[in-house]
């Protein structure tokens, strides 16, 4: 069968049960084809066609009937729309003949092949019909203000129908819906119809007494399901067989659905163990003391599995510290990870959010499975969680699970975090599955990047795929910087409202875990790292830089910086040594390999041009390092030099201040502009690490800075770093979802008197009281 429906009021309304019910209904039965038929224009259908909880049309009629196109292809369907193009004199031609006709103003929306103005009944004169006449074409005028100008014997059901002969469809398995008097000519014109609940009247008395039209009770979906049932194409039994059978749902009310285990897997003595992850920084450490606190719930994630033997979906890990967790595994061969996460994510996602999308290769072949692994994810979440539980998930990785678990459990609160740097639309939209990732994400209740620049990327790319409503916005400052850098701004987008639902934004830059960085501490001076580390670097300032292996950390640029410093400060030789640790990237990831042999050569080059007997200008350690081990370092470090290129956040800087400021240091940061943390870190000395006289600037300055200064900056940070830690960045997400889009009336700053829309300003942190 063929269900050819309106839009508005008709195929987008009625509960959200009924609309779960009949868009499921239609995904998975082969036999229905669907239409829409509608006045909107194609340009402002295709927003609804990234939409992933509404199914694909097979076909689309829009402009009024003058359009008609594949669903899946876009392209016209031949010969009825070249039939409709030959009876179209042009636009020029209409609008130059209607140029002076009083009180009718053209329509500002896409629109092709008609042209639709606003104008009062009175307006419509035997004057304008017969100049509309002359022209060839048909003019239509509806609902009091509508003033429609199209090629002649052109409507909505003359173009359906040619539609079904052109398929060669019998007229019996056509069903038409509608609910205004605009969907008349397609409820009329021989095909069973159906007038959707709270149709408007003019429409109900048109089609009452008619045998094959049916006035539904039910609104929107509801009233196409009625109809459905009513002509015998599928019936109840029908509609229910292709519903989702009922499932009990799960226990867990909060759930964390990240790309990683917490912990890491190995085989030792030929049995599996779960140990810590031994990476010195990253989210995942974060993420997991979030799970110390009151907080319990279900941690989803992949685990490497090849099919072969038993797979354990749950576990625990590490009781005695995180007694709440439950760890839900996601079984994926290694060939899924090698193309979904090191393929994959890492040659086309993660390039283009750092800006460099001339790296990015795109492969239809891996988005394919791309979206499989995202829809397991989406399947082990929706069987965890309990009725309205709130589920949390992380990164781009995840970016398609919101459609599927929308889908799947419209009852759930879906959140958002996207730890890794959002960029501008231009660069965004160079991903060919732009569209499908936005509509994704816009099933969410509420999504969060760190810092508001990030926000205002999302709004902007968002913009581009679906038209919305922006409800509310928030003031920047003195939370972040908003001029002061490069990824400052001023305010932000803080929600909108995309096809009725209103979606929550915010900026929720991530915190450390203070107590982690105090065991450390602890750690790596029971084990006399500390003491080690200062009888070396007697008389020598420590400039220290750690960092992964990757292109967007800016490692060789630092590196020629480096190099440059030395040279046109020669009296820094041998008072000065940078000490770089590059985590290096999994061994099967080749994408890196080229990057660090240019690392290694650079290195190479100036400890051969300026080494010393009894120094080195430049140590480089291409390991990972033991946390402990990592702190002492960072407490040992006149200069923390953290120069990305661009970055989400960077945590290592915030450690780096944490450990100054917990062993009454005065180390200077000197920090990227390009990373999140600079919109937030007040008291960083900012640098531009695409210009490399900048980079030399700036770390002489560090170099050079007086003690009172220096503690001044370092008080600063300390005090920004210490309050806003992991614990209350978990705190104030979670608060922010559970908000529900409330605006607390007392965080109003102003209301616009043009817009109306509100600006609030964001709560600020307490003032230092080292």
């Amino acid at each position: 069968m063929l269900l050819a429906t309106d839009l508005d009021g008709t195929f987008l309304a009625g509960s959200d049960e009924d609309r779960q019910r009949l868009y499921q209904l239609i995904n998975r039965h082969p036999q229905i084809q669907l239409a829409f038929v509608t006045g909107r224009g194609l340009e402002s259908v295709l927003p609804l066609l990234s939409d992933p909880i509404l199914p694909r049309p097979d076909y689309i009629v829009c402009d009024v009937g003058a359009t008609v196109v594949d669903g899946h292809t876009l392209q016209p369907i031949q010969p009825l729309q070249s039939d409709i193009d030959h009876r179209w004199p042009g636009e020029s031609a209409i609008a130059m003949a209607l140029a002076d006709v009083p009180d009718i103003q053209r329509q500002e929306f896409p629109q092709e092949r008609r042209c639709s103005y606003f104008c009062r009944e009175t307006a419509v004169t035997d004057t304008l019909r017969k100049r509309v006449e002359a022209l060839g074409c048909d003019l239509l005028f509806s609902n009091g203000v509508y003033l429609d100008v199209l090629p002649k014997d052109v409507n909505k059901g003359a173009t359906l129908k040619g539609l079904v002969t052109t398929l060669g469809l019998p007229e019996s398995s056509v069903l038409t819906a509608g609910d205004t008097l605009n969907d008349l000519s397609m409820l009329a014109c021989g095909f069973k119809a159906v007038a959707v609940g709270d149709s408007e009247q003019p429409l109900l008395d048109a089609t009452r007494g008619k045998g094959l039209v049916l006035q539904a009770e039910r609104p929107g979906c509801g009233g196409i399901l009625e109809a459905l049932a009513y002509f015998g194409f599928l019936g109840e039994a029908g509609i229910r067989s292709e519903a989702d059978p009922e499932r009990p749902f799960g226990k867990s009310k909060l759930l964390m659905v990240y790309h990683r285990l917490p912990y890491e897997e190995a085989v030792v003595d030929g049995k599996p163990v779960r140990r810590r992850h031994r990476s010195p920084n990253g989210i995942l450490p974060s993420l997991l003391s979030f799970f110390k606190g009151e907080h319990a719930g279900t941690w989803v994630a992949w685990s490497t599995h090849e099919g072969k033997g038993r797979f354990e979906t749950h576990t625990d890990f590490e009781p005695e510290n995180y007694p709440k967790l439950t760890v839900r595994r996601v079984p994926l061969s290694h060939h899924d990870v090698d193309i979904f996460y090191k393929r994959f994510s890492k040659e086309a996602f993660w390039p283009t959010l750092h800006t460099f999308w001339e790296r990015a290769r795109f492969r239809e072949e891996d988005w394919q499975l791309y979206l499989e692994v995202n829809k397991r994810f989406a399947e082990a979440t929706a069987d965890e969680a309990a009725e309205g539980a709130t589920v949390w998930i992380h990164d781009y990785n995840l970016w398609m699970v919101p459609a599927y678990l929308r889908e799947r459990r419209p009852d759930l609160r879906i959140a958002f975090f996207h730890h890794t740097y959002f960029p501008s639309a231009d660069v965004f939209n160079v991903v060919p599955w732009r569209r499908e990732i936005i509509g994704s994400l816009l099933q969410c209740n509420y999504i969060g990047f760190h810092i508001p620049r990030q926000v205002e990327n999302f709004v902007d790319a968002a913009r581009g795929a679906f038209p919305f409503k922006t409800i509310a916005k928030e003031s920047c400052a003195p939370r972040f910087q908003t001029y002061g850098c490069a990824v400052g701004l001023d305010n932000m987008t803080s929600q909108i409202e995309v096809h009725g639902r209103r979606i929550q934004l915010g900026a929720h830059p991530v915190g450390i875990d203070m107590g982690r960085i105090k065991d450390a501490l602890k750690e790596a001076d029971s084990k006399g790292r500390l003491e080690a580390l200062r009888k070396p670097l007697t008389g020598v300032k420590l400039i220290l830089s750690v960092e992964r292996l990757d292109y967007t950390k800016g490692t060789l640029e630092k590196l020629v910086a480096f190099e440059k410093l030395l040279e046109v400060y020669p009296e820094l030789l041998g008072k000065i040594t940078l000490m770089t640790v590059c985590v290096p990237a999994a061994s099967s990831m080749t994408v890196y390999d080229e990057l660090q042999t240019q690392i290694e050569q650079a290195v190479g080059r100036i400890n051969g041009r300026y080494s010393q007997v009894g120094w080195t200008p430049v140590q480089f350690f291409f390991r990972s390092m033991p946390f402990d081990e990592i702190c002492a370092y960072y407490a040992m470090a006149d200069v923390s030099w953290i120069t990305p290129l661009r970055d989400g956040l960077n945590l290592v800087c915030k450690e780096y201040v944490a450990v100054q400021g917990l062993t009454q240091g005065r180390g200077v940061l000197v920090l990227s502009e390009f990373a999140g943390a600079a919109a937030e870190l007040k008291g960083a000395i900012l640098t531009n690490p695409h210009d490399t006289a900048d980079l030399v600037s700036s770390l002489y300055l560090a170099l050079n800075m007086g003690r009172a200064e220096a503690e001044s900056r370092l008080r600063q940070l300390y005090d920004d770093v210490n309050y806003h830690s992991v614990a209350r960045w978990g705190d104030d997400f979670l608060a922010a979802v559970e908000n529900n889009g409330a605006i607390d009336p007392g965080r109003i700053e102003y209301v616009d008197p043009v817009t109306g829309m509100p600006t609030v300003v964001k709560d600020k942190a307490p003032a230092s009281t080292t």
